[in-house]
């Protein structure tokens, strides 16, 4: 089965324009950015038409790059947002740490800040996911996949796909390793993983003879490939996946799509 992201992502913005337009009012969702490249203004530009689609407006903050800590930091403390995004990577001589930590929780939609992430790692029921680990949840549910008792395997253990991919997993039962460059080879580990997630961004990474044939592989990994965007896996791995996610097209565009049903919870429902 490969996901048809876009389709499964117009579903939920339709849902969430349903559920905003509830509130009578069209939410505003803060982007800042520092020094943007053409990807992040590519990233920007996709996010302003799904807000649109959600019934919400994204509001992008261009900081120049130089910007410095205190700068950013007003730019997400500043009122007039429903909701705030910080959009990385940020520019190495800001620390990522401490802005993202200044995200309000209330309006922490991306799940960035340690405050928020702290509901995720304690396995609270009701916790808002980050929108890669909802995508996620959201695809297990379509495709009747179930973690408990499966092995999986996270490539990559950063913290916006590996580090709560892997919690999500381990916290639905599952026996989860992360993979890393330093933590041993790809082709070993990967032979035996029932369920793959990765999120290493590195182009086509992974091929269909390393994997165990039926493996539910979710690819949110992006980078670039003689100029077009790719995935950690290999196109060809879906002849071998029994439910496989291409880049473009599958895990991105239900995770943009999670984002704004994030900010839609946080507003109805308030943080956990």
């Amino acid at each position: 089965m490969i996901i048809d992201g876009r389709a499964i992502a117009a579903q939920m913005l339709a849902a969430t324009r349903t559920r905003v337009a509830a509130l009578g009012l069209t939410p505003v969702v803060r982007a800042i950015t520092v020094a943007p490249n053409a990807a992040t203004e590519s990233y920007l530009s996709i996010k302003t038409v799904r807000a649109a689609d959600a019934g919400m407006t994204l509001e992008v903050v261009r900081l120049p790059d130089g910007a410095t800590e205190e700068e950013v930091i007003r730019a997400v403390s500043a009122p007039g947002a429903d909701a705030v995004i910080v959009q990385l990577p940020l520019p190495p001589a800001l620390d990522t740490g401490s802005i993202l930590d200044s995200i309000p929780q209330e309006k922490d939609a991306d799940v960035l800040s340690h405050t928020a992430r702290a509901a995720l790692e304690s396995g609270k029921n009701g916790a808002l996911l980050p929108p890669v680990v909802a995508a996620m949840k959201e695809l297990f549910a379509r495709t009747n996949v179930d973690a408990k008792g499966k092995k999986a395997v996270v490539v990559g253990k950063g913290w916006l796909v590996g580090e709560p991919a892997a919690l999500w997993l381990m916290h639905r039962g599952a026996s989860v390793s992360v993979l890393t460059r330093e933590s041993g080879s790809l082709p070993e580990v990967l032979r035996g993983a029932d369920i793959v997630v990765s999120g290493a961004g590195v182009a086509h990474l992974i091929k269909p003879e390393m994997l165990k044939p039926g493996v539910v592989l979710f690819d949110a990994g992006t980078s670039e490939s003689d100029g077009t965007l790719a995935g950690d896996a290999d196109p060809a791995c879906a002849e071998v996946a029994s439910v496989f996610t291409p880049v473009p097209g599958g895990v991105g565009p239900i995770a943009v799509a999670c984002l704004f049903s994030n900010v839609a919870k946080l507003l109805t429902e308030g943080s956990s």
